[in-house]
């Protein structure tokens, strides 16, 4: 069987067994496809208007997410917390509604479902493999879960098509055109297949001529870097697993234990990548212009939006944990900007969430008319109340010292070869398009 020999490590000091990490290219990343990814993923060629990859919100110099609360997509200038909303009729429609995630571990076969509302998920019931928003439209050749996420954010208006109007990529999402002769992904294969430097190198890695390029190798591609670069599996916790007793201070070794037993943080954050990968209610604060729903439009319902089902509602996945010190802000909607502050909320969502103070934790570039949307849900009593009576967590006491030990064990997983990226950005891609933003 095809990379399947899972290799045990038994803690005796967690709850369960962990096992060691294994990835959907099997350890074994085929170079080739892994370069071409990386200068795909940094190739602002990909967006409507040229003018932002799937870089900009999932940077290196920002361990893969942005350090904004929520994304300014299409239409802004510069990067993470310097990032700003454009200026003139190019400027930045609106922001997007959920926060960018990290990327860490996704090409992990643990990973079953990707976005906070797990709308991209393995699924053999459908000819790809996968459960997405293009139903059957998807085509069938994408090789996993990560390169089936990757067709998505270049046919969001306001992640990287920009408005209709702007762009013929643009227009085809307007359209609902993905898969179509003349839609978003022929459209973006064709522009790629205009670029000799992309030619070349899809000639060696899949054997196509330019006619033959299709969106599926650029998805493949970004997915393979996204897989190789970004394993995060050997933290000091990770050292810990493998009995190194010394890994850990005695701080650390005491959270570890209120993690998985007093604080109850592990009954949904297990396995290698702490995530049950399942959807949970717990009372997060609502922040930015939402998904549409509510009356007014600016409620998120998360999971229902995928199921429909009414146990759904304000249900988001469970993230994971790996590099989780790094990746501030939290939450679907980055409500929180510390790792101390989400983890409070947790251990007291109800009190949390009516004491949030969403003019002072949102991180933001501002603009007036937009900061007029972000806090309207958390200032509509009934929309808080909703988000309450939804949660599924107990309140949990823990004295100081514990929780000082709790937020101790979660920097503990982090993998120092994680603090430094920089080498996974390419100085330059085959388009010419700048880099930098």
């Amino acid at each position: 069987m095809k990379n399947q020999i899972t290799l045990l490590i038994v803690a005796s000091l967690v709850q369960g067994a962990v096992y060691a990490a294994e990835f959907v290219d099997g350890r074994m990343p085929n170079t080739a496809k892994v370069a071409l990814g990386k200068q795909l993923f940094f190739d602002k060629i990909l967006s409507g208007n040229q003018n932002i990859s799937c870089a900009t919100c999932h940077h290196v110099l920002t361990d893969t997410g942005d350090g904004l609360s929520l994304p300014i997509g299409e239409g802004g200038n510069g990067l993470g917390v310097t990032r700003d909303t454009g200026i003139g009729r190019d400027a930045v429609h609106a922001r997007v509604p959920r926060n960018a995630p990290p990327v860490f571990m996704l090409g992990s076969t643990e990973v079953r479902r990707i976005y906070h509302d797990g709308r991209v998920e393995l699924n053999a019931d459908f000819p790809s493999g996968f459960r997405t928003p293009a139903g059957m439209d998807l085509p069938d050749d994408l090789e996993n879960l990560l390169a089936a996420q990757a067709m998505f954010p270049v046919q969001s208006a306001t992640e990287m098509a920009g408005q209709v109007g702007e762009n013929p990529v643009a227009d085809a999402v307007a359209m609902g055109d993905l898969a179509g002769p003349n839609g978003v992904w022929a459209q973006l294969a064709a522009r790629v297949a205009g670029v000799p430097g992309y030619v070349n190198q899809m000639a060696a890695v899949y054997g196509v001529g330019a006619q033959d390029i299709t969106f599926s190798h650029v998805a493949n591609a970004i997915a393979a870097f996204e897989v190789a670069a970004w394993r995060a599996d050997r933290s000091r916790y990770d050292a810990f697993l493998a009995k190194d007793m010394s890994a850990l201070s005695n701080s650390e070794r005491n959270g570890e234990r209120l993690f998985f037993g007093k604080a109850g943080c592990g009954n949904c954050h297990s396995g290698e990548l702490l995530s049950d990968m399942e959807f949970h209610a717990i009372g997060m604060p609502q922040i930015g212009p939402g998904k549409g729903n509510g009356i007014w439009g600016y409620e998120d319902w998360g999971r229902y939006l995928v199921t429909q089902n009414p146990a759904d509602m304000f249900k988001f996945r469970t993230p994971p944990l790996r590099n989780v010190a790094l990746t501030a802000p939290y939450g679907h909607a980055g409500a929180y900007d510390t790792l101390e502050e989400v983890v409070r909320h947790h251990l007291d969502p109800i009190t949390e969430l009516y004491n949030y103070d969403c003019e002072a934790e949102i991180v933001v570039p501002s603009r007036p008319d937009l900061d007029l949307q972000d806090c309207l849900a958390m200032n509509d009593a009934s929309a808080v109340s909703a988000i309450a009576a939804a949660n599924e967590l107990q309140p949990v006491v823990l004295t100081d010292d514990e929780f000082s030990d709790l937020i101790d064990f979660l920097h503990a997983l982090t993998d120092t070869r994680s603090v430094d990226l920089r080498a996974d950005m390419p100085r330059s891609t085959p388009s010419g398009l700048s880099v930098i933003e």
